[in-house]
């Protein structure tokens, strides 16, 4: 283990951060003892940093198992940029890619060596004999469960990593997994008593609002309208079929929104195509499959709307877990009806792990229908506790009212009854509402005594009554009597008066302005950091064009809305930037800084004068040279030793005794002497014959003076 280094000093060189989120540093510590761990942190909670980070400290390459190609791209784009070597080998590459790659990874030239499992497994004899690895990383850990909501069966074989590197400690890593899935992920891997982390699954930046039962034109209206709102920002929409995300697209670009789509049933030319569009925002929503996903690094998603109910829980958290990975606010709608659980439980009849797949859409079920806080709920599934309302959710912004809902509960279930409990939801609100279509003549529904009884109710509000109902036991769906209602034993005592209930008013569940965006910013100041925030936008896009990566990979969004909120001008400025590592402030630092001091002055906002002098002190301690100083300030590096002349007399330079050698000093001095002269340095330069160079002169002079005080 190399210990030399302080990770706390390589995460601000590399990454931009002054200190470690939450068990970063534990876990960080615990891999640098050669132990193996399983790390349950969200999306966008620095998963990444816990391998990234030990591969610098550790003499040999890391290995990064990932499922997906565009995931491997996007972090190796990222490392590079934040001044990292990392490589990936994929199917992608050409013969001759692989070989450069492989190459450089023999001579131990890559830290982070990034692979898909077949990839790895396929030549895994090759890498134990001419690869030196030191650490290995399983990215999107639950892959490997057939508990996990993404199993993959060649993450099975992954086992055999122990075989080859029985020594090297691994290291496994996933957003989601619950108590089953990861003692699953520890066995399957064979981890040596392994240490789990389980970091807070709570991401409070994101809002969580759930629509029921919207008609599918209303539905198109209000995403618009919620996209409208947030102008220039990049979303994801969740669609159940591959058939939906080409619909959705379409509708979209009708109403003028670039917008793509991404599914399974595409080319891999086209997927990739999409996907990139997304990624360089050529396109700003991107509409997808949720059995698919995205295997995305994005990390200004701001938006994500799922238009029909995911399975589970674990998918649904991932999926909304790729907005807001930077930290900023960003917003989340589930729309769903009764449609999609009859489908998505058909689905699950007619595949494996039928007990466990049901109970877990219950679990989303109830989550999209409780009253109360919606966070309380999702992070209770995953084993955590909420101990206060969120305030950020659709229920705790607009809380529910109860009202005695018994009598219109009966009315209901007496329907039902009366039927003999022979139809389906939709079939028993047109006998409530006295529909005289053919289905109800036919059966005789309209002879009943409770036919048209709630007509007074509209057909969408019964829908969700009877969702109540549904929830609440009043009545069960027969998913293997073709979807029809039958009355609980708990609905019985309702119906015969023994029991009460109190139901939802629907006005609280109703409430949703789409066009009206979650924020926590303020209306004032803000409107000129957030004018300063889209000039600057212009600028990474710039960057990001000529080197052909994401925009999010030269700087997050996060970083450039505090560069557009502190408009530093100076470069020192930049160090107290979140995200802004050395390597990314050589790189980019001047030219932001400069173009924000210009966007200042033409827009006559009042620039602080800077010292020049304490600017160059502060590089200097940032150990920057003096040509990397001269250069990123614009000066000539002879004005630089002036400064350091300077700084060292007025007391805030200690020791400039490395700028020159004992002959300089020697030499200037005699010639001082002999000139008379203790500031001009022309004359002294000349009595040298001009062999001592003017900075040094000026160097030495500044030495003689102080040692004269």
């Amino acid at each position: 283990m190399q210990a030399t280094i302080n990770p706390q000093n390589l995460l601000k060189k590399h990454f931009g951060y002054d200190s470690f989120r939450p068990l970063q540093e534990e876990i960080i510590n615990h891999v640098l003892n050669q132990k193996d761990s399983l790390v349950l942190i969200p999306t966008g909670g620095g998963k990444s940093v816990c391998f990234q980070l030990p591969a610098l400290l550790l003499p040999n390459t890391t290995i990064v198992i990932s499922p997906l190609i565009a995931l491997m791209k996007d972090q190796v784009e990222a490392l590079k940029a934040n001044g990292i070597s990392a490589a990936f080998l994929n199917s992608s590459m050409s013969d001759q890619e692989q070989a450069e790659v492989l190459e450089s990874a023999y001579k131990n030239e890559i830290k982070l060596l990034y692979l898909s499992p077949e990839k790895l497994l396929g030549s895994i004899q090759s890498f134990a004999a001419q690869i030196k690895v030191s650490q290995i990383a399983i990215d999107e850990a639950h892959c490997i469960s057939q508990w996990g909501h993404d199993f993959r069966p060649e993450y099975t074989k992954l086992k055999a990593l122990k075989e080859y590197w029985p020594e090297v400690p691994i290291i496994a890593l996933t957003a989601t997994a619950d108590k089953i899935t990861r003692k699953d992920i520890v066995k399957q891997l064979g981890l040596f008593e392994p240490k789990i982390f389980l970091a807070s699954f709570d991401r409070p930046n994101l809002s969580l609002t759930v629509r029921f039962g919207i008609k599918k034109k209303k539905k198109i209206e209000e995403i618009v309208g919620f996209i409208h709102a947030r102008n220039n920002e990049s979303g994801i929409i969740y669609c159940l079929s591959r058939k939906s995300t080409e619909e959705m697209a379409l509708s979209l670009k009708d109403y003028g929104i670039s917008a793509g789509y991404y599914h399974a049933g595409m080319s891999n030319e086209d997927r990739t195509k999409a996907q990139d569009d997304f990624i360089n925002d050529r396109i700003k929503v991107v509409c997808a499959t949720i059995a698919f996903g995205m295997g995305i690094d994005k990390s200004n998603v701001r938006f994500v709307i799922h238009n029909n109910l995911p399975k589970n829980m674990e998918g649904y958290y991932q999926e909304i877990g790729r907005a807001g990975r930077d930290g900023l606010p960003s917003d989340t709608v589930l729309y769903y009806s009764l449609g999609d659980l009859v489908m998505l439980r058909s689905f699950i009849d007619d595949s494996g792990q039928k007990e466990l797949s049901h109970e877990k859409l219950n679990r989303i079920q109830q989550y999209a229908e409780t009253p109360i806080c919606r966070r309380k709920i999702l992070l209770a599934y995953f084993g955590e506790t909420l101990e206060t309302p969120c305030n950020n959710c659709d229920v705790c912004k607009h809380p529910r009212k109860n009202f005695d809902g018994t009598l219109l509960a009966q009315k209901a279930l007496s329907a039902m009854i009366r039927t003999d409990e022979k139809v389906g939801l939709n079939v028993l609100v047109d006998i409530l509402r006295g529909s005289h279509r053919k289905e109800i003549i036919e059966g005789g529904f309209d002879k009943i005594k409770t036919f048209g009884i709630g007509k007074d109710i509209s057909f969408h509000d019964w829908q969700q009554y009877l969702m109540q109902m549904l929830n609440l036991g009043l009545l069960e769906i027969a998913y293997d009597e073709n979807y029809i209602c039958k009355v609980t034993e708990f609905g019985k005592e309702v119906l015969y008066g023994k029991k009460t209930i109190a139901m939802v008013k629907l006005e609280d569940i109703a409430h949703f302005d789409a066009t009206q965006k979650a924020t926590s910013e303020e209306k004032s100041e803000e409107d000129l950091t957030a004018s300063l925030f889209d000039y600057l936008r212009n600028i990474r896009r710039n960057f990001a064009e000529k080197e052909n990566v994401p925009a999010y990979v030269i700087f997050s969004d996060a970083t450039l809305k505090e560069l557009a909120t502190k408009k530093p001008i100076q470069l020192s400025d930049l160090f107290a930037i979140n995200g802004m590592g050395e390597f990314k402030i050589k790189k980019y630092g001047p030219t932001f800084t400069k173009e924000i001091k210009q966007w200042l002055k033409s827009n006559d906002v009042k620039v602080s004068k800077v010292d020049t002098y304490l600017e160059t002190l502060k590089l200097l301690k940032n150990k920057y040279s003096i040509e990397e100083i001269a250069t990123s300030r614009n000066l000539h590096e002879t004005t630089i030793y002036s400064h350091i002349a300077q700084l060292y007399s007025r007391g805030d330079y200690e020791d400039i005794s490395s700028f020159f050698t004992a002959t300089d000093l020697h030499q200037v001095k005699m010639a001082s002497e002999a000139t008379g002269e203790k500031k001009l340095l022309g004359p002294i330069f000349q009595h040298l014959k001009e062999e001592i160079p003017y900075h040094v002169i000026r160097l030495c002079l500044a030495f003689l003076a102080k040692q004269n005080d």
